[in-house]
């Protein structure tokens, strides 16, 4: 899938990139490619797709984005979301026959006790070292950050006592042109069972820019020929994404595919969802069937979440990184 991004356009009818002798209208500076590797698990798969497109249009200002779709194929998918892939999707062979100023690389869900293990860890790393010398920046998010420092430097992953789940408040630590004009505090969604530390960050030379007194390192950075990213958070998480994840893992634990009920996620339900939820936990814990679903309650947001504030600021700081590049490169010729 290939889509032209301008900032006027709308998200739900994207535009295929036009040929080349339709480019001629003036944009401020050259436009921009940028690869999108989707590895979500099915369920959010195009929700991850909108998301990432609608942070790109926010951020680009008169800047055309081209916009490519691509997942590893080692992932696991089921029938429907496998057909969505090869029809819409490019193939990851592509990558080298195009040129890419930057790409988003997602996570993917865990089937492996460890990291290396996962059958897609082969597609993931020589990702990892591609990216290296063919971008000008890529961000890893997630779990793929997690793999990424794995792979570069033998950076181990810890397991949390407890899921890390909700929106934190992250403070900048370093100064940096990505968190340029960012909000105090920014508000980053986070939603994972593992935790890359600090002190081995610094002890391999990554440079922490952002980090929570109760998540620890949010974004960091590593500067090879491209400039990598990391978020161990998800800056792209539309409001209602811990929701839908939260309310899945409800499910789960109802079905019986989950023997602990789900944390509530941290600082996102009002104070009156959150006591509907305690109540409807302790009748789940004596009642549990999977159609006690059909008794949740209504849920309602905090009103303060901030849910996508952050991101527009640091997509739009990334996206003006790659366009100094672009720039320069178009001058030179």
């Amino acid at each position: 899938m290939t889509i032209l991004i301008d900032r006027d356009q709308a998200i739900s009818s994207p535009a295929l990139v036009p040929g080349e002798s339709d480019l001629v209208r003036d944009h401020a500076g050259a436009d921009l490619t940028i690869g999108l590797i989707n590895n979500m698990p099915d369920p959010a798969l195009k929700a991850t797709e909108r998301q990432f497109m609608k942070l790109l249009q926010a951020a680009a200002g008169p800047r055309r984005i081209r916009f490519h779709c691509f997942s590893l194929p080692s992932v696991k998918r089921s029938p429907e979301a496998k057909w969505h892939v090869e029809s819409e999707y490019s193939d990851l062979s592509d990558l080298d026959r195009g040129k890419f100023d930057g790409l988003i690389v997602t996570g993917a869900e865990p089937i492996a006790p460890e990291l290396d293990q996962e059958p897609y860890w082969r597609d993931l790393t020589n990702l990892i070292d591609w990216a290296k010398t063919h971008t000008r920046s890529t961000i890893w998010s997630c779990l793929a950050a997690h793999a990424a420092v794995l792979h570069l430097d033998g950076i181990e992953r810890r397991r949390l006592p407890v899921k890390c789940h909700g929106i934190f408040d992250c403070d900048v630590v370093t100064s940096d042109s990505l968190t340029r004009a960012a909000p105090a505090p920014l508000k980053v969604s986070h939603s994972r069972l593992n935790e890359i530390a600090e002190s081995d960050l610094v002890q391999a030379g990554y440079q922490v820019l952002t980090r929570s007194a109760q998540a620890g390192v949010d974004a960091f950075v590593r500067q090879y020929a491209s400039r990598f990213v990391f978020f161990q958070g998800h800056p792209e998480y539309d409001a209602l994404s811990l929701q839908r994840e939260y309310l899945r893992d409800i499910g789960r634990y109802l079905a019986r595919e989950r023997e602990t009920y789900p944390r509530l996620p941290v600082s996102y339900f009002d104070a009156a969802t959150e006591e509907k939820l305690a109540r409807f936990e302790r009748k789940a814990a004596h009642q549990r069937h999977p159609a006690l679903a059909t008794e949740l309650p209504g849920l309602n947001l905090r009103a303060d979440i901030g849910a996508g504030n952050a991101a527009a600021v640091l997509f739009r700081n990334w996206l003006r990184y790659l366009g100094a590049g672009a720039d320069a490169s178009v001058a030179a010729r």
